[in-house]
Protein backbone atom coordinates (compact mmCIF):
# COMPACT_ATOMS: atom_id res chain seq x y z
CA UNK A 1 0.00 0.00 0.00
CA UNK A 2 1.66 3.39 -1.29
CA UNK A 3 0.06 6.95 -0.65
CA UNK A 4 -0.94 6.61 -4.34
CA UNK A 5 -3.41 3.56 -3.57
CA UNK A 6 -5.40 6.13 -1.38
CA UNK A 7 -4.13 6.44 2.25
CA UNK A 8 -6.48 8.49 4.40
CA UNK A 9 -6.24 11.83 5.39
CA UNK A 10 -6.87 12.88 8.90
CA UNK A 11 -7.55 16.35 7.89
CA UNK A 12 -10.03 18.49 9.80
CA UNK A 13 -13.49 17.08 6.96
CA UNK A 14 -12.08 13.73 7.63
CA UNK A 15 -12.24 14.47 11.38
CA UNK A 16 -16.29 15.75 11.08
CA UNK A 17 -16.87 12.83 8.74
CA UNK A 18 -15.33 10.16 11.61
CA UNK A 19 -17.53 11.16 14.57
CA UNK A 20 -20.82 11.48 12.16
CA UNK A 21 -20.17 8.03 11.16
CA UNK A 22 -19.12 6.77 15.12
CA UNK A 23 -22.12 8.12 16.14
CA UNK A 24 -24.76 6.89 13.38
CA UNK A 25 -24.13 3.36 14.13
CA UNK A 26 -23.29 0.61 16.08
CA UNK A 27 -19.01 -0.67 16.27
CA UNK A 28 -17.93 -3.40 16.92
CA UNK A 29 -15.38 -1.62 19.02
CA UNK A 30 -14.39 1.67 20.24
CA UNK A 31 -10.97 2.80 21.80
CA UNK A 32 -10.50 5.18 24.31
CA UNK A 33 -6.96 6.95 23.60
CA UNK A 34 -5.08 7.60 20.72
CA UNK A 35 -1.32 7.02 21.98
CA UNK A 36 0.58 4.11 20.51
CA UNK A 37 -1.13 0.83 22.47
CA UNK A 38 -4.36 3.03 21.47
CA UNK A 39 -3.34 3.61 17.49
CA UNK A 40 -2.08 -0.18 17.59
CA UNK A 41 -5.48 -1.10 18.93
CA UNK A 42 -7.34 0.17 16.26
CA UNK A 43 -5.35 -1.06 13.25
CA UNK A 44 -5.26 -4.45 14.58
CA UNK A 45 -8.88 -4.62 14.79
CA UNK A 46 -9.22 -2.86 11.35
CA UNK A 47 -7.37 -5.42 9.90
CA UNK A 48 -9.47 -8.33 11.12
CA UNK A 49 -12.43 -6.77 9.63
CA UNK A 50 -14.14 -5.39 12.51
CA UNK A 51 -15.72 -1.71 12.73
CA UNK A 52 -13.72 0.26 15.06
CA UNK A 53 -13.38 4.00 16.40
CA UNK A 54 -10.75 5.84 17.83
CA UNK A 55 -11.45 8.82 20.65
CA UNK A 56 -8.23 10.96 21.79
CA UNK A 57 -9.21 14.21 24.48
CA UNK A 58 -6.29 15.68 23.49
CA UNK A 59 -3.69 15.48 20.25
CA UNK A 60 -2.50 11.90 18.97
CA UNK A 61 0.38 10.72 20.50
CA UNK A 62 -0.02 13.96 23.07
CA UNK A 63 1.15 11.66 26.13
CA UNK A 64 3.57 9.17 26.62
CA UNK A 65 3.68 8.56 23.07
CA UNK A 66 5.54 11.86 22.24
CA UNK A 67 8.12 11.84 24.80
CA UNK A 68 10.17 8.74 25.25
CA UNK A 69 13.31 8.01 24.17
CA UNK A 70 12.22 7.39 21.00
CA UNK A 71 13.97 3.64 21.25
CA UNK A 72 12.84 0.55 20.03
CA UNK A 73 14.76 -1.74 22.02
CA UNK A 74 14.80 -5.41 24.15
CA UNK A 75 15.86 -3.01 27.18
CA UNK A 76 19.52 -4.26 28.42
CA UNK A 77 18.33 -3.81 32.48
CA UNK A 78 15.45 -5.87 32.04
CA UNK A 79 17.98 -8.59 31.13
CA UNK A 80 20.11 -8.39 33.79
CA UNK A 81 16.47 -8.80 36.08
CA UNK A 82 16.53 -11.86 34.28
CA UNK A 83 13.13 -10.80 32.64
CA UNK A 84 14.01 -12.84 29.17
CA UNK A 85 10.68 -13.38 27.56
CA UNK A 86 9.93 -9.63 27.73
CA UNK A 87 13.49 -8.66 25.97
CA UNK A 88 12.88 -11.64 24.04
CA UNK A 89 9.45 -10.79 22.51
CA UNK A 90 10.80 -6.66 22.63
CA UNK A 91 13.34 -7.22 19.91
CA UNK A 92 11.41 -9.64 17.58
CA UNK A 93 9.42 -6.77 17.27
CA UNK A 94 12.33 -4.53 16.97
CA UNK A 95 13.55 -7.19 13.97
CA UNK A 96 9.61 -6.83 12.70
CA UNK A 97 9.10 -2.90 12.80
CA UNK A 98 13.04 -2.37 11.05
CA UNK A 99 12.41 -4.66 8.33
CA UNK A 100 8.74 -5.53 7.04
CA UNK A 101 6.18 -3.00 9.03
CA UNK A 102 8.10 0.47 8.74
CA UNK A 103 11.32 0.69 7.61
CA UNK A 104 11.11 4.14 6.36
CA UNK A 105 10.62 5.00 10.37
CA UNK A 106 12.76 2.50 12.43
CA UNK A 107 16.65 2.82 11.52
CA UNK A 108 19.20 1.36 13.80
CA UNK A 109 21.65 3.08 15.66
CA UNK A 110 25.12 2.22 17.41
CA UNK A 111 25.41 2.25 21.31
CA UNK A 112 28.84 2.32 22.94
CA UNK A 113 28.94 0.59 26.73
CA UNK A 114 32.11 2.49 28.30
CA UNK A 115 33.33 -0.22 30.48
CA UNK A 116 34.42 1.38 34.16
CA UNK A 117 35.82 -2.15 36.24
CA UNK A 118 38.78 -4.36 35.24
CA UNK A 119 38.64 -7.79 35.30
CA UNK A 120 35.21 -8.91 35.94
CA UNK A 121 32.78 -6.29 33.74
CA UNK A 122 34.24 -6.83 30.43
CA UNK A 123 32.77 -10.94 30.53
CA UNK A 124 30.21 -9.66 32.41
CA UNK A 125 28.63 -7.42 29.59
CA UNK A 126 29.72 -9.02 26.49
CA UNK A 127 27.63 -12.51 27.84
CA UNK A 128 24.80 -9.98 28.67
CA UNK A 129 25.39 -8.66 24.75
CA UNK A 130 25.42 -11.85 23.58
CA UNK A 131 22.36 -12.98 24.79
CA UNK A 132 20.77 -9.81 23.96
CA UNK A 133 21.63 -10.17 20.05
CA UNK A 134 20.80 -13.72 20.70
CA UNK A 135 17.37 -13.37 21.44
CA UNK A 136 17.07 -10.93 18.76
CA UNK A 137 17.00 -13.68 16.03
CA UNK A 138 13.24 -14.62 15.49
CA UNK A 139 11.37 -17.29 13.04
CA UNK A 140 12.28 -15.57 9.28
CA UNK A 141 14.05 -12.44 10.43
CA UNK A 142 17.79 -11.47 11.13
CA UNK A 143 18.08 -9.22 14.07
CA UNK A 144 18.25 -6.26 11.57
CA UNK A 145 20.75 -4.69 13.60
CA UNK A 146 24.84 -5.88 13.59
CA UNK A 147 26.05 -7.75 16.60
CA UNK A 148 28.06 -6.29 19.68
CA UNK A 149 31.70 -5.78 19.21
CA UNK A 150 34.75 -5.68 21.90
CA UNK A 151 36.56 -2.34 21.74
CA UNK A 152 40.03 -1.35 23.61
CA UNK A 153 39.91 2.27 24.70
CA UNK A 154 41.72 3.51 21.93
CA UNK A 155 39.47 2.12 19.85
CA UNK A 156 36.37 3.19 21.53
CA UNK A 157 37.94 7.01 21.55
CA UNK A 158 38.41 6.67 17.88
CA UNK A 159 34.26 6.30 17.83
CA UNK A 160 33.63 9.09 20.74
CA UNK A 161 36.36 11.69 21.16
CA UNK A 162 34.22 13.16 23.61
CA UNK A 163 34.61 10.86 25.98
CA UNK A 164 37.18 11.85 28.92
CA UNK A 165 39.95 8.87 28.89
CA UNK A 166 40.41 8.15 32.36
CA UNK A 167 36.28 7.69 32.43
CA UNK A 168 36.83 4.57 31.11
CA UNK A 169 38.83 1.58 30.72
CA UNK A 170 37.51 0.32 27.10
CA UNK A 171 33.87 -0.56 25.68
CA UNK A 172 31.68 -2.85 24.15
CA UNK A 173 29.54 -1.61 20.76
CA UNK A 174 26.09 -2.73 20.54
CA UNK A 175 22.79 -1.88 18.17
CA UNK A 176 19.18 -1.20 18.84
CA UNK A 177 17.07 1.21 17.05
CA UNK A 178 15.08 4.22 17.09
CA UNK A 179 12.10 6.05 15.89
CA UNK A 180 10.41 9.32 15.62
CA UNK A 181 7.72 8.43 18.54
CA UNK A 182 4.55 10.91 17.60
CA UNK A 183 5.53 10.78 14.08
CA UNK A 184 5.32 6.57 14.33
CA UNK A 185 1.78 6.96 16.26
CA UNK A 186 0.59 9.51 13.33
CA UNK A 187 1.55 6.65 10.63
CA UNK A 188 -0.50 3.85 12.59
CA UNK A 189 -3.66 5.61 13.05
CA UNK A 190 -3.36 6.69 9.20
CA UNK A 191 -2.78 3.22 8.58
CA UNK A 192 -6.01 1.87 10.34
CA UNK A 193 -7.83 4.76 8.90
CA UNK A 194 -6.81 3.29 5.41
CA UNK A 195 -8.41 -0.05 6.52
CA UNK A 196 -11.76 1.56 7.75
CA UNK A 197 -11.07 2.93 11.40
CA UNK A 198 -12.94 5.92 12.11
CA UNK A 199 -10.56 8.59 14.36
CA UNK A 200 -10.74 11.80 15.46
CA UNK A 201 -8.66 13.41 18.25
CA UNK A 202 -10.03 16.24 20.82
CA UNK A 203 -12.92 14.17 21.25
CA UNK A 204 -13.21 13.44 24.49
CA UNK A 205 -15.03 10.16 26.42
CA UNK A 206 -16.88 12.09 29.60
CA UNK A 207 -19.35 9.18 29.97
CA UNK A 208 -20.00 5.85 29.16
CA UNK A 209 -23.23 3.94 28.07
CA UNK A 210 -24.85 1.68 30.49
CA UNK A 211 -27.51 -1.07 29.71
CA UNK A 212 -27.36 -2.54 33.42
CA UNK A 213 -23.97 -3.57 34.19
CA UNK A 214 -22.77 -3.69 30.29
CA UNK A 215 -21.07 -0.86 28.96
CA UNK A 216 -22.74 -0.58 25.88
CA UNK A 217 -20.80 2.71 24.37
CA UNK A 218 -19.22 6.03 25.51
CA UNK A 219 -20.24 9.91 24.98
CA UNK A 220 -18.23 11.89 23.62
CA UNK A 221 -17.58 16.03 23.65
CA UNK A 222 -16.42 17.21 20.28
CA UNK A 223 -13.80 19.72 22.35
CA UNK A 224 -13.48 21.58 19.12
CA UNK A 225 -17.71 22.88 19.06
CA UNK A 226 -18.64 21.91 22.42
CA UNK A 227 -20.75 19.42 21.32
CA UNK A 228 -21.73 15.42 22.43
CA UNK A 229 -22.68 12.61 20.76
CA UNK A 230 -23.01 8.66 21.76
CA UNK A 231 -21.02 6.28 20.05
CA UNK A 232 -22.49 2.84 20.78
CA UNK A 233 -20.72 -0.66 20.65
CA UNK A 234 -20.26 -4.10 21.48
CA UNK A 235 -16.83 -3.39 23.32
CA UNK A 236 -15.15 -0.24 24.69
CA UNK A 237 -10.95 -0.63 24.84
CA UNK A 238 -9.68 1.01 27.36
CA UNK A 239 -6.04 2.43 25.92
CA UNK A 240 -5.23 5.20 28.38
CA UNK A 241 -1.87 4.66 29.33
CA UNK A 242 -1.61 6.53 32.48
CA UNK A 243 -5.25 7.41 32.63
CA UNK A 244 -6.24 4.30 32.97
CA UNK A 245 -7.34 4.19 36.46
CA UNK A 246 -9.40 7.54 35.54
CA UNK A 247 -11.39 5.59 32.85
CA UNK A 248 -12.13 2.99 35.36
CA UNK A 249 -13.64 5.05 38.03
CA UNK A 250 -15.41 6.86 35.05
CA UNK A 251 -17.28 3.20 34.94
CA UNK A 252 -17.41 2.60 37.97
CA UNK A 253 -14.73 1.63 40.75
CA UNK A 254 -11.31 1.34 40.25
CA UNK A 255 -10.94 -2.29 38.88
CA UNK A 256 -8.00 -4.91 38.07
CA UNK A 257 -5.39 -2.59 36.59
CA UNK A 258 -3.65 0.06 38.83
CA UNK A 259 -1.23 2.65 36.71
CA UNK A 260 1.79 4.04 38.85
CA UNK A 261 3.40 7.10 36.60
CA UNK A 262 6.95 7.56 36.82
CA UNK A 263 8.32 10.79 35.22
CA UNK A 264 10.99 10.41 32.68
CA UNK A 265 13.10 13.80 31.62
CA UNK A 266 15.14 13.66 28.57
CA UNK A 267 17.40 16.94 27.41
CA UNK A 268 17.76 17.80 23.70
CA UNK A 269 21.42 19.51 22.86
CA UNK A 270 23.21 20.48 19.38
CA UNK A 271 25.05 17.29 17.93
CA UNK A 272 28.24 19.26 17.94
CA UNK A 273 28.37 19.57 21.66
CA UNK A 274 29.65 16.27 21.98
CA UNK A 275 31.28 14.98 19.86
CA UNK A 276 31.32 11.06 18.73
CA UNK A 277 30.07 8.90 15.88
CA UNK A 278 27.85 6.59 18.11
CA UNK A 279 25.38 6.45 20.91
CA UNK A 280 26.34 6.19 24.34
CA UNK A 281 24.85 4.08 27.73
CA UNK A 282 25.84 4.72 30.96
CA UNK A 283 24.90 3.03 34.32
CA UNK A 284 23.00 5.31 37.06
CA UNK A 285 22.03 4.25 40.55
CA UNK A 286 18.23 3.83 39.63
CA UNK A 287 18.50 3.09 35.76
CA UNK A 288 20.29 3.65 32.76
CA UNK A 289 21.11 7.22 30.74
CA UNK A 290 21.34 7.25 26.91
CA UNK A 291 23.01 9.48 24.81
CA UNK A 292 21.28 9.37 21.77
CA UNK A 293 22.27 10.51 18.20
CA UNK A 294 18.92 12.32 16.70
CA UNK A 295 19.39 13.68 13.71
CA UNK A 296 21.81 17.29 14.68
CA UNK A 297 21.66 16.70 17.99
CA UNK A 298 21.36 14.23 20.67
CA UNK A 299 18.66 13.36 23.48
CA UNK A 300 20.22 12.59 26.68
CA UNK A 301 17.84 10.26 29.35
CA UNK A 302 16.39 9.51 31.09
CA UNK A 303 15.51 10.03 35.02
CA UNK A 304 12.73 7.22 36.92
CA UNK A 305 10.72 9.33 39.95
CA UNK A 306 7.60 8.39 41.12
CA UNK A 307 5.13 11.34 39.80
CA UNK A 308 1.17 11.82 41.08
CA UNK A 309 0.81 15.61 39.93
CA UNK A 310 -0.33 16.46 36.63
CA UNK A 311 -0.43 13.91 33.84
CA UNK A 312 -1.56 16.13 30.76
CA UNK A 313 1.75 18.23 31.02
CA UNK A 314 4.51 16.78 33.29
CA UNK A 315 6.86 18.91 34.35
CA UNK A 316 11.02 19.15 34.59
CA UNK A 317 12.34 20.40 37.39
CA UNK A 318 16.34 21.99 37.62
CA UNK A 319 16.57 19.07 39.52
CA UNK A 320 15.88 16.48 36.92
CA UNK A 321 18.25 18.73 34.37
CA UNK A 322 20.81 19.02 36.95
CA UNK A 323 20.56 15.18 37.77
CA UNK A 324 21.01 14.32 34.15
CA UNK A 325 23.98 16.59 33.87
CA UNK A 326 25.86 15.41 36.35
CA UNK A 327 25.61 11.96 35.08
CA UNK A 328 26.33 12.39 31.57
CA UNK A 329 29.43 14.88 32.49
CA UNK A 330 30.96 12.01 34.32
CA UNK A 331 32.10 10.81 31.22
CA UNK A 332 32.31 13.70 29.30
CA UNK A 333 35.77 15.37 28.65
CA UNK A 334 34.10 18.60 27.77
CA UNK A 335 31.35 19.05 30.33
CA UNK A 336 27.59 19.96 29.52
CA UNK A 337 26.18 23.33 30.65
CA UNK A 338 22.27 24.19 30.97
CA UNK A 339 23.73 27.00 28.10
CA UNK A 340 24.04 23.82 26.14
CA UNK A 341 20.39 22.52 26.95
CA UNK A 342 18.10 23.41 23.53
CA UNK A 343 15.33 21.36 24.68
CA UNK A 344 13.87 19.30 27.47
CA UNK A 345 10.66 17.27 27.44
CA UNK A 346 9.21 14.86 30.52
CA UNK A 347 6.93 11.82 30.26
CA UNK A 348 5.34 9.42 32.08
CA UNK A 349 5.61 5.76 31.62
CA UNK A 350 2.56 3.83 32.71
CA UNK A 351 3.81 1.29 35.28
CA UNK A 352 1.89 -1.61 36.48
CA UNK A 353 1.59 -1.12 40.31
CA UNK A 354 2.89 -3.81 42.58
CA UNK A 355 4.43 -4.58 45.54
CA UNK A 356 7.37 -2.36 45.08
CA UNK A 357 7.60 1.38 45.91
CA UNK A 358 10.64 2.18 43.22
CA UNK A 359 9.54 2.67 39.99
CA UNK A 360 12.27 1.81 38.42
CA UNK A 361 11.34 -1.89 39.43
CA UNK A 362 8.18 -1.83 38.84
CA UNK A 363 6.71 -3.96 35.63
CA UNK A 364 6.81 -3.07 32.13
CA UNK A 365 4.91 -5.78 30.67
CA UNK A 366 1.49 -5.85 29.85
CA UNK A 367 -1.99 -6.54 31.60
CA UNK A 368 -5.48 -7.28 29.32
CA UNK A 369 -8.23 -7.48 31.32
CA UNK A 370 -12.23 -6.89 31.82
CA UNK A 371 -13.33 -5.01 34.66
CA UNK A 372 -16.83 -4.89 33.33
CA UNK A 373 -18.88 -6.43 30.80
CA UNK A 374 -18.45 -4.43 27.55
CA UNK A 375 -14.98 -3.04 28.42
CA UNK A 376 -11.81 -4.40 27.92
CA UNK A 377 -8.94 -2.50 29.33
CA UNK A 378 -4.89 -2.81 28.44
CA UNK A 379 -2.61 -1.15 30.48
CA UNK A 380 1.34 -1.00 31.49
CA UNK A 381 4.23 -2.51 28.75
CA UNK A 382 6.86 -0.43 26.64
CA UNK A 383 6.73 1.33 23.12
CA UNK A 384 8.23 -1.18 21.38
CA UNK A 385 6.12 -4.24 21.83
CA UNK A 386 2.71 -2.42 21.39
CA UNK A 387 1.57 -4.27 18.72
CA UNK A 388 1.56 -7.71 20.70
CA UNK A 389 -0.52 -5.36 23.30
CA UNK A 390 -3.01 -4.22 20.53
CA UNK A 391 -2.94 -8.10 19.59
CA UNK A 392 -4.13 -9.30 23.16
CA UNK A 393 -6.48 -6.34 23.77
CA UNK A 394 -8.30 -7.33 20.35
CA UNK A 395 -8.13 -10.99 21.17
CA UNK A 396 -10.02 -9.88 24.40
CA UNK A 397 -12.94 -7.97 22.13
CA UNK A 398 -13.11 -11.44 19.96
CA UNK A 399 -14.04 -13.29 23.34
CA UNK A 400 -16.57 -10.82 23.89
CA UNK A 401 -18.35 -10.61 20.45
CA UNK A 402 -20.80 -13.21 19.27
CA UNK A 403 -18.84 -14.20 15.79
CA UNK A 404 -15.78 -15.22 14.60
CA UNK A 405 -13.51 -12.78 14.29
CA UNK A 406 -9.83 -13.80 12.46
CA UNK A 407 -6.45 -13.77 14.41
CA UNK A 408 -4.72 -10.76 14.29
CA UNK A 409 -2.32 -10.07 11.08
CA UNK A 410 -0.24 -6.96 12.24
CA UNK A 411 2.68 -8.54 11.75
CA UNK A 412 2.32 -8.62 7.87
CA UNK A 413 1.11 -5.17 7.49
CA UNK A 414 3.52 -2.58 6.63
CA UNK A 415 1.86 0.73 7.72
CA UNK A 416 1.21 3.39 5.51
CA UNK A 417 4.41 4.97 3.65
CA UNK A 418 6.83 1.82 3.85
CA UNK A 419 6.03 0.07 0.82
CA UNK A 420 7.75 1.11 -1.93
CA UNK A 421 10.25 2.96 0.42
CA UNK A 422 13.24 1.36 -0.32
CA UNK A 423 12.76 1.85 -3.94
CA UNK A 424 12.24 5.82 -3.40
CA UNK A 425 15.35 5.45 -1.37
CA UNK A 426 17.22 4.52 -4.48
CA UNK A 427 15.58 7.12 -6.36
CA UNK A 428 16.29 9.82 -4.09
CA UNK A 429 19.17 11.82 -6.25
CA UNK A 430 16.18 11.49 -9.35
CA UNK A 431 13.50 12.48 -6.62
CA UNK A 432 15.71 15.55 -5.74
CA UNK A 433 16.09 16.51 -9.68
CA UNK A 434 12.46 16.37 -10.76
CA UNK A 435 11.87 18.27 -7.35
CA UNK A 436 14.42 20.67 -7.63
CA UNK A 437 14.52 19.90 -4.17
CA UNK A 438 18.17 19.09 -2.34
CA UNK A 439 18.76 15.70 -2.07
CA UNK A 440 19.57 15.95 1.41
CA UNK A 441 15.76 17.63 1.75
CA UNK A 442 14.45 14.28 -0.41
CA UNK A 443 16.36 11.99 2.04
CA UNK A 444 15.11 13.92 5.47
CA UNK A 445 11.66 13.53 3.76
CA UNK A 446 12.18 9.62 2.90
CA UNK A 447 12.78 9.34 6.44
CA UNK A 448 9.45 10.78 7.63
CA UNK A 449 6.43 9.83 5.20
CA UNK A 450 8.37 7.17 3.30
CA UNK A 451 6.27 6.45 0.33
CA UNK A 452 3.70 9.22 1.23
CA UNK A 453 6.47 11.91 0.04
CA UNK A 454 4.60 12.75 -3.26
CA UNK A 455 2.03 14.02 -0.91
CA UNK A 456 4.24 16.34 0.29
CA UNK A 457 5.71 16.84 -3.20
CA UNK A 458 2.26 17.52 -4.80
CA UNK A 459 2.02 20.64 -2.01
CA UNK A 460 4.95 22.24 -3.25
CA UNK A 461 4.29 21.51 -6.89
CA UNK A 462 0.98 23.50 -6.16
CA UNK A 463 2.55 26.30 -4.38
CA UNK A 464 6.34 26.72 -4.35
CA UNK A 465 6.89 29.33 -1.70
CA UNK A 466 6.37 25.44 0.34
CA UNK A 467 9.38 24.35 -0.58
CA UNK A 468 11.32 26.74 1.74
CA UNK A 469 12.36 25.97 4.92
CA UNK A 470 10.65 27.79 7.76
CA UNK A 471 12.68 30.80 9.31
CA UNK A 472 14.16 29.93 12.54
CA UNK A 473 13.99 25.64 11.98
CA UNK A 474 15.11 25.15 8.38
CA UNK A 475 15.40 21.66 9.17
CA UNK A 476 11.85 21.21 8.16
CA UNK A 477 10.04 22.69 5.16
CA UNK A 478 6.70 25.16 5.22
CA UNK A 479 5.14 22.01 3.10
CA UNK A 480 5.53 20.00 6.23
CA UNK A 481 3.16 22.24 8.63
CA UNK A 482 0.60 22.36 6.17
CA UNK A 483 0.98 18.60 5.62
CA UNK A 484 0.48 17.69 9.25
CA UNK A 485 -2.73 20.33 8.97
CA UNK A 486 -4.03 18.59 5.77
CA UNK A 487 -3.20 14.94 6.41
CA UNK A 488 -1.66 14.67 9.69
CA UNK A 489 -4.39 15.90 12.00
CA UNK A 490 -3.06 18.59 13.60
CA UNK A 491 -5.31 21.21 15.11
CA UNK A 492 -3.53 23.34 16.55
CA UNK A 493 -0.25 24.74 16.55
CA UNK A 494 1.33 22.91 19.19
CA UNK A 495 0.25 20.40 17.79
CA UNK A 496 2.60 21.02 14.54
CA UNK A 497 5.51 22.09 16.40
CA UNK A 498 5.45 19.91 19.06
CA UNK A 499 4.56 16.72 17.78
CA UNK A 500 4.32 16.33 14.14
CA UNK A 501 7.61 17.84 13.90
CA UNK A 502 10.04 18.82 16.82
CA UNK A 503 10.72 22.18 16.83
CA UNK A 504 9.96 22.91 19.97
CA UNK A 505 12.94 20.91 21.01
CA UNK A 506 15.16 21.18 18.25
CA UNK A 507 15.98 25.10 18.54
CA UNK A 508 17.27 27.14 21.61
CA UNK A 509 14.66 29.39 20.88
CA UNK A 510 11.87 26.53 21.08
CA UNK A 511 9.75 27.14 18.44
CA UNK A 512 9.35 30.89 19.25
CA UNK A 513 10.69 32.20 16.29
CA UNK A 514 9.04 30.49 13.85
CA UNK A 515 5.36 30.57 15.92
CA UNK A 516 3.59 33.44 14.07
CA UNK A 517 4.72 31.80 10.32
CA UNK A 518 3.64 28.81 11.35
CA UNK A 519 0.32 29.57 12.03
CA UNK A 520 -0.35 31.42 9.09
CA UNK A 521 0.89 28.41 7.30
CA UNK A 522 -1.86 26.46 9.09
CA UNK A 523 -4.75 29.16 8.60
CA UNK A 524 -5.89 28.25 5.24
CA UNK A 525 -6.31 24.82 5.77
CA UNK A 526 -7.88 25.13 9.26
CA UNK A 527 -10.19 28.01 8.60
CA UNK A 528 -8.57 30.18 11.07
CA UNK A 529 -8.94 33.88 10.80
CA UNK A 530 -6.75 36.48 12.09
CA UNK A 531 -7.91 36.56 15.76
CA UNK A 532 -7.55 32.75 15.90
CA UNK A 533 -3.78 32.87 14.04
CA UNK A 534 -2.88 35.27 17.36
CA UNK A 535 -4.88 33.23 19.93
CA UNK A 536 -2.90 30.04 18.35
CA UNK A 537 0.67 32.32 18.82
CA UNK A 538 -0.14 33.79 22.23
CA UNK A 539 -0.78 30.24 23.71
CA UNK A 540 2.28 28.76 22.21
CA UNK A 541 4.18 31.49 24.12
CA UNK A 542 2.48 31.42 26.86
CA UNK A 543 3.21 27.24 27.44
CA UNK A 544 7.07 27.57 26.32
CA UNK A 545 7.16 30.68 28.64
CA UNK A 546 5.63 28.49 31.56
CA UNK A 547 7.89 25.42 30.37
CA UNK A 548 10.98 27.11 31.33
CA UNK A 549 10.15 28.97 34.07
CA UNK A 550 9.16 25.61 35.53
CA UNK A 551 12.50 24.43 34.65
CA UNK A 552 14.22 26.98 36.99
CA UNK A 553 12.33 25.57 40.03
CA UNK A 554 14.02 23.11 42.44
CA UNK A 555 10.78 20.17 43.19
CA UNK A 556 8.39 18.60 41.62
CA UNK A 557 5.37 20.65 43.06
CA UNK A 558 6.62 23.87 42.44
CA UNK A 559 7.91 22.64 38.70
CA UNK A 560 4.39 21.87 38.40
CA UNK A 561 2.85 24.74 39.82
CA UNK A 562 4.47 26.68 37.21
CA UNK A 563 3.92 24.51 34.22
CA UNK A 564 -0.15 24.23 34.80
CA UNK A 565 -0.24 28.46 34.91
CA UNK A 566 -0.34 27.87 30.81
CA UNK A 567 -3.69 27.31 29.91
CA UNK A 568 -4.83 24.70 27.32
CA UNK A 569 -5.88 26.16 23.86
CA UNK A 570 -8.98 23.55 24.36
CA UNK A 571 -9.49 22.45 27.64
CA UNK A 572 -10.35 19.37 28.49
CA UNK A 573 -14.04 18.65 30.02
CA UNK A 574 -15.03 17.72 33.01
CA UNK A 575 -15.88 14.03 33.06
CA UNK A 576 -20.13 12.88 34.11
CA UNK A 577 -20.14 11.31 37.31
CA UNK A 578 -21.17 7.89 37.09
Amino acid sequence: MTARMGTARLGPAERTTALEQMASAELDMVVIGGGIVGAGVALDAATRGLSVGLLEARDFASGTSSRSSKLIHGGLRYLEQLNFDLVREALQERALLLQRIAPHLVRPVPFLFPLTHFGWERPYVGAGLMMYDSLGFSFGFTRGVPGHRHLSRKRALRLAPALRRTAFSGAVQYWDAQVDDARYVMTVLRTAATYGAHVASRAQVVGFLREGERVTGVRVRDLETGTDVEVRARQVVNATGVWTDDIQELVGGRGQIHVRASKGVHLVVPRDRIHSLTGVILRTEKSVLFVIPWGRHWIIGTTDTRWELDRAHPAASRSDIDYVLEHVNAVLSVPLTRDDVEGVYAGLRPLLAGESEETSKLSREHVVAHPVPGLVMVAGGKYTTYRVMARDAVDAVAHGLDQRVPPSCTDRIPLVGAEGYQALWNSRQRLAQSSGLHVARIEHLLQRYGSMIDEVLALIEDDPSLARPLTGADDYLRAEIVYAATHEGARHLNDALVRRTHVSIETFHRGLGVAEEAAELMAGPLGWDAEQVKREVEYYTKRIEAERLSQEQDTDHEADAIRLGAPEIVPVATPDHV
